[in-house]
C-alpha cells in the first residue's frame, strides 16, 4: 500500500509564497506519475499541476500557469509544490497524488493514491 503525507499548508497573505511537500512511502515511487489537487467545499477536485515519474516534464492547469511549480526528488520519495503570487481564490484543501499512469494526466480519476491534503488559506 502506498501512502502519501502533505505538509507545509497554513495561512499566507496574498501576494505571498508557500512551499507545500508530499512524502510518499514504499519503493516504487519513481514509476510514478505525482498530482496536485485543490478542492473547496462543494467544489469538484481542481487539477493544478503533475509530473511524469521521470520528473522531466511538468504539466499546469490553467489557473496556476505562472505562479506554481511542481518538483520531485526521486531519491527522497517527496514531490513538491511551490506556490508563488498567492490569491485568495487559491485557498483550499491541497492534495497530493500518484498513479501509475504515465503522460500528461489531469483528471483526479487517473489518479490512485491520495493523501489527507493540507489546508490552504490566503488572507487578503
Amino acid at each position: 500500500q502506498v501512502s502519501l503525507v502533505e505538509s507545509g499548508g497554513g495561512v499566507v497573505q496574498a501576494g505571498g509564497s508557500l512551499r507545500l511537500s508530499c512524502e510518499v512511502s514504499g519503493h516504487m515511487f519513481s514509476s510514478y506519475s505525482m498530482g496536485w489537487f485543490r478542492q473547496t467545499p462543494g467544489m469538484e477536485r481542481e487539477y493544478l499541476a503533475s509530473m511524469p515519474g521521470s520528473g522531466t516534464s511538468a504539466y499546469y492547469g490553467n489557473s496556476v500557469q505562472g505562479r506554481f511549480t511542481i518538483s520531485r526528488v526521486n531519491a527522497e520519495n517527496m514531490v513538491y509544490l511551490v506556490l508563488k503570487k498567492v490569491k485568495p481564490e487559491d485557498t483550499g484543501r491541497y492534495y497530493c497524488a500518484a498513479s501509475t499512469k504515465s503522460g500528461h494526466l489531469t483528471l483526479s480519476s487517473e489518479f490512485t493514491y491520495w493523501g489527507v491534503g493540507t489546508q490552504v488559506t490566503v488572507s487578503s
